[in-house]
């Protein structure tokens, strides 16, 4: 199987890896394959070319784009993004909801088997009725491809979940929580021997600010959000933003 169909085949079952392309030069059209987990297959034909490349496609394959970087073109393919929710609350179903719809990949974890239930959480791709520790097992340890989002107000299961996700490279990290009880998680968190500079990864209160009335609305924030964050962007109004680039990605012609 050459490379080319190799990383077809990767990208037909849903995986992450990056296929790297000379496109000018002496070695022009030699491919190195790199997988998710930093292994590799193939060669560009120069060894300061393999690093390069092999350094381009490691970060591009987490930041799921394709690019040119000089004489070389870095084809990515990845799963889409996948959030996952803790809390079997009203806003988890809406912001499920609306994860499908965006293309995203959610789940919802609980521990309290009664709420945690499929049937509540239509859309989610997987329901956990357990504890962070023995979710993340089932699901998968959390990569810098997951998106962590915490809506409940019980400090077991949110400091539980924090401990797990602070010490990962998880893309986001969000949770719910009033003033006085983002002080009282600062504190549980320090004590735990968590410095102030790590929780100032966690995004809290966890959403944009569209003045959000009730869950949908809510979940409707808080997956703009997870958006914004995704393609790197500060998440301001349109109409005001100074910035050049792309404003609206192409839609498929039907």
């Amino acid at each position: 199987m050459s490379l080319q169909e190799e990383f077809a085949q990767i990208a037909r079952e849903d995986g992450r890896a990056a296929l790297v392309t000379v496109v000018q030069g002496p070695h022009k059209g030699e491919k190195l394959l790199v997988r998710a987990d930093g292994s590799s297959e193939g060669t560009l034909g120069d060894p300061e070319l393999d690093a390069e490349g092999k350094a381009a496609a490691e970060e591009l394959v987490w930041a799921e784009r394709s690019e040119v970087r000089g004489d070389l073109f870095v084809d990515v393919t990845n799963p889409d993004p996948r959030i996952v929710v803790f809390g079997a609350v009203e806003y988890a179903q809406h912001l499920s909801a609306l994860a499908r719809v965006c293309g995203w990949r959610p789940y919802v974890v609980d521990p309290r088997a009664r709420f945690a239930t499929p049937e509540r959480f239509p859309d989610a791709l997987g329901v956990v009725a357990a504890w962070p520790e023995e979710a993340f097992e089932e699901l998968g340890a959390p990569d810098k491809a997951t998106y962590i989002v915490i809506l409940t107000h019980d400090p077991k299961l949110d400091d539980a979940t924090l401990l797990i996700a602070l010490r990962s490279d998880v893309a986001y990290i969000g949770a719910m929580g009033s003033k006085r009880a983002q002080a009282d998680r600062r504190e549980r968190l320090l004590a735990a021997g968590v410095p102030e500079e790590d929780q100032a990864r966690i995004s809290a209160p966890v959403g944009l600010d569209l003045g959000a009335t009730n869950a949908r609305e809510t979940a409707l924030s808080i997956m703009a959000e997870l958006a914004a964050v995704r393609h790197r962007r500060a998440g301001g109004r349109l109409s005001q933003s100074k910035g050049g680039g792309r404003i609206h990605a192409t839609a498929d012609a039907k």
